[in-house]
């Protein structure tokens, strides 16, 4: 038998590639395998970028850098689900890095990338698709983009899917997307609140928080939070934070139920089923700093709202605020705690009841915190606690809280600053307490602050300045350490509070006629005149100040107002030279006594020799009054030297007892000596002329007018010495034949200033006349008023009740009467009549 052939293998077809297994170790080679129509090839490529991108963010870039992003977005619309899978893939990964989605952006890409949520996807599209979408959620343009392109509702839908990484880079991107309000509103519509509340159950604590985080935002929307009460989110939300394995996560679930109990209507339901007691008592056993933080911080977000701060009152509240005060170590937890204190303590029965559980102690320890907003919400508390309750300010006192206080108007945190001078001006309505604040330098503690440049500092320490200087001691302080000046700064303020509290402050330091004449020479008063003057800044208040400073300061009074009434007593010191006009300046007397002889106006003065002349409180008075407290060193060195030699308490003193009393006395001398240099330093004060004459004229008032039984006779006696003083009456139409200006020429030449005594005088017309009769009836006890006119014209006033029928039974009102002092001398004319009128102008 013969050997069998094999048979022969038939050649390949010419027209087929033989298969080649291709392998690459350069990226760039398989960006470029991108562009193959070889579904195998593609899978395989966009697997090994995939891998290549997800080694770090270098690789990304690097990606982008060869041209891949162009072929992946043309590849995730590939009909081959599993080169759509994989490109899907690598877009997801690379997009992470900040360049590539600023790319993708450019490519218009979102709605492809939301094709691929759709419900017939593999599971990790859906996870890859979302986590590009979480990614570009990042920047606005690619959120406006999403919400345009109906990506929310798919986002949505993936809520529920299995896989928890679907779930995290789905919950990821709608946390972003909510960062826009209109989405809140939206998530709303598309039923997206349940299914977040569902998440809370999720076990992947990162699942959770970033559920946490989207209720956060919704909740931040009225109508969400009703829907949430609605499908009993807050029973929920509470009974997270009571379990414990989640404590990690209770921070962020005391930010939604923040937002939810600002409305009463969340604050009655958690109230209701008891969740309102679990978070206080949660608030207060909690071994999370931060929880406490943001319980204390929920209670006082929520507590702004009146009825709401009913509720958690009726919860004590208050209780377990102070328990987080007294037991915690945490200066965040206590400064939380404090802040929502504060708030509460708005409420005028927690006021009592915060009180009543020792409260306002660990409040005051807080003060003297380094961390300023710590200081700031104690402060806080402190100032609503003290508002219209004085027992809680004569316990802040108890607790040695008026240092910290006084230390805090120049702590470097503004806050801190103004509600400490809150404090301290609650407490200043007691008078014990405002001597006691007093002598601990309240008031050189208060200028700084008025100085600061933040308007609620400016306002509250301007208002603390209103209620300490009330005496004459503390009026002289201010004055002393150069606190007018800022006051008047903050007149010129473009915030309302600011320029009426440093009005109301013009107010309470004006009624000192020394602080008055300072505050003029200041400015003050050109400063009220323009406040008065603009339409915007005037008000109430700086009008009472402009009226206070011009009662202090009659020569400015009458200068502005041309009137002085029957109250605005003439006191020594007083001068007139003549209207000023509302835009011009008005000048001291030592202004006006520097300036040449001139052929001008004199300026009147009224100045009697002798101080005792002078009523009470009388400018000149006042000065001798301070002179007598200045220091008198000889005095004190002879009580020192006295005192050495005397026994203590009937016991003669010890070696220690003696030194001690020696190092006192020294320090009190050399204290003594230093403000004796200072007061040496300073340069002379001015002091006007005195007249003898007008002291005479006072004194024979006193004797020969002052007991005469009516007003009428008193008045007519006066208008008759005046006349006779100031050369006799004078016929109708022969004022003009009255030569009184050489008289007035040769008496400013004689005392070679402009500045001319009124008793000095003995040649006079109306607006002299007018004067010395006023001064005299003010001295007298005869209420009068003077009026300037014009053209030198000048008269006086007087109310007066009608006599003539039956003196038994005067006719009531009394009646306002003209004197004449030029031409019959005493006689009255009724204010409406032709005689008066003719008398008041030329």
């Amino acid at each position: 038998m013969g050997k069998k052939n094999k048979k022969e293998t038939e050649a390949p077809p010419k027209d087929i590639f033989d298969p080649l297994s291709v392998e690459s170790k350069k990226a760039a080679t398989v960006v470029l395998m991108l562009n193959s129509s070889e579904d195998d090839i593609l899978i395989k490529s966009c697997e090994a970028l995939y891998k290549f991108a997800e080694k770090c963010d270098e690789n990304k870039a690097l990606l982008m850098d060869m041209g891949a992003i162009p072929s992946l977005l043309r590849l995730i619309t590939s009909e081959e689900k599993t080169v759509r899978r994989n490109a899907t893939m690598t877009l997801g990964v690379i997009s992470a890095h900040p360049e590539v989605r600023r790319l993708l952006r450019k490519s218009d890409c979102i709605g492809n990338v939301i094709k691929l949520l759709a419900p017939d996807e593999e599971t990790l599209v859906h996870e890859f698709s979302s986590l590009c979408l979480a990614n570009m959620s990042q920047e606005f343009t690619s959120k406006v983009q999403i919400i345009e392109n109906d990506g929310l509702e798919p986002l949505i839908m993936l809520l529920t899917d299995p896989d928890p990484d679907v779930q995290k880079n789905v919950v990821e991107a709608i946390c972003l997307l909510l960062q826009d309000y209109q989405t809140r509103t939206a998530i709303r519509e598309l039923h997206g609140l349940e299914p977040l509340l569902e998440l809370l159950k999720s076990e992947y604590p990162s699942i959770q928080e970033q559920a946490l985080r989207c209720l956060t935002l919704c909740t931040q929307d009225v109508d969400n939070r009703e829907a949430l009460r609605e499908m009993e989110g807050l029973e929920r939300l509470v009974e997270f934070v009571s379990t414990k394995d989640w404590e990690d996560l209770h921070v962020h679930a005391l930010l939604v139920l923040s937002n939810c109990l600002e409305d009463v209507e969340t604050m009655e339901l958690i109230q209701t089923t008891g969740g309102l007691q679990k978070l206080l008592v949660f608030a207060a056993e909690s071994p999370v700093p931060e929880a406490q933080i943001h319980a204390a911080k929920a209670i006082a977000r929520a507590a702004r709202n009146g009825e709401n701060c009913k509720i958690f009152h009726e919860q004590e509240a208050e209780k377990t605020l102070i328990t987080l005060l007294e037991t915690s170590d945490n200066a965040q937890v206590m400064g939380a705690a404090a802040l929502a204190l504060g708030i509460m303590a708005q409420s005028p029965i927690c006021r009592v009841t915060i009180a009543e559980y020792d409260g306002i102690a660990p409040l005051i320890k807080l003060l003297n915190n380094n961390n300023g907003d710590i200081a700031e919400n104690a402060s806080l508390a402190l100032a609503n606690l003290t508002t219209s309750q004085m027992a809680n300010c004569v316990e802040v006192a108890d607790h040695n809280g008026i240092e910290p206080l006084i230390g805090l108007l120049n702590s470097s945190h503004e806050g801190a600053q103004a509600n400490a001078a809150i404090v301290l001006t609650n407490m200043a309505t007691d008078e014990i307490l405002r001597v006691d604040i007093q002598k601990r330098g309240v008031v050189g503690a208060l200028v700084s602050p008025l100085m600061s440049t933040n308007t609620s500092v400016q306002s509250k320490a301007a208002l603390a300045i209103a209620a300490f200087v009330c005496d004459a001691e503390s009026r002289s302080q201010l004055r002393g350490l150069g606190g007018l000046s800022p006051i008047l700064k903050l007149l010129q303020s473009g915030n309302d509070e600011v320029r009426r509290s440093a009005s109301w402050a013009i107010v309470v330091c004006a009624t000192d006629p020394l602080v008055a004449t300072e505050l003029c020479k200041l400015g003050g008063l050109d400063i009220l005149k323009e406040v008065k003057m603009s339409s915007t800044r005037q008000n109430t208040f700086s009008d009472a100040a402009l009226e206070r400073l011009l009662d202090s300061t009659l020569p400015a009074k009458y200068a502005l107002m041309d009137c002085l009434g029957p109250n605005d007593i003439i006191q020594d010191g007083f001068y007139d030279a003549g209207r000023v006009r509302p835009d011009g300046k008005f000048l001291t007397l030592e202004e006006l006594s520097k300036r040449e002889v001139d052929q001008k106006r004199p300026v009147l003065l009224i100045n009697c020799a002798k101080a005792d002349v002078s009523p009470p409180g009388s400018p000149m008075q006042t000065i001798q009054s301070e002179a007598d407290l200045k220091p008198d060193t000889s005095r004190t060195n002879l009580g020192s030297k006295s005192s050495k030699s005397t026994m203590r308490g009937g016991k003669r003193e010890t070696k220690k007892e003696k030194e001690e009393r020696e190092l006192r006395e020294r320090l009190e001398a050399e204290r003594l000596a230093e403000q004796e240099a200072i007061l040496n330093q300073q340069p002379p004060t001015f002091e006007p002329p005195a007249d003898t004459k007008l002291e005479e004229y006072i004194t024979e008032m006193l004797v020969n007018v002052g007991g005469l039984p009516t007003t009428r006779e008193q008045v007519d006696g006066v208008a008759k010495f005046v006349s006779d003083k100031m050369g006799g009456a004078i016929e109708r139409g022969q004022l003009s034949n009255f030569s009184y200006e050489l008289s007035i020429s040769q008496l400013k030449y004689e005392l070679k200033s402009n500045v001319l005594p009124i008793g000095r005088i003995d040649r006079g017309i109306h607006y002299h006349r007018a004067l010395l009769f006023k001064t005299l009836c003010d001295r007298v006890g005869v209420g009068c008023s003077l009026v300037r006119g014009d053209y030198n014209r000048a008269w006086n006033e007087i109310m007066l009740i009608d006599e003539d029928d039956n003196p038994v039974k005067p006719k009531f009102p009394p009646k306002a009467y003209v004197i004449d002092l030029i031409h019959q001398p005493g006689r009255l004319m009724r204010t409406d009549t032709v005689d008066a009128a003719n008398y008041k102008k030329i």
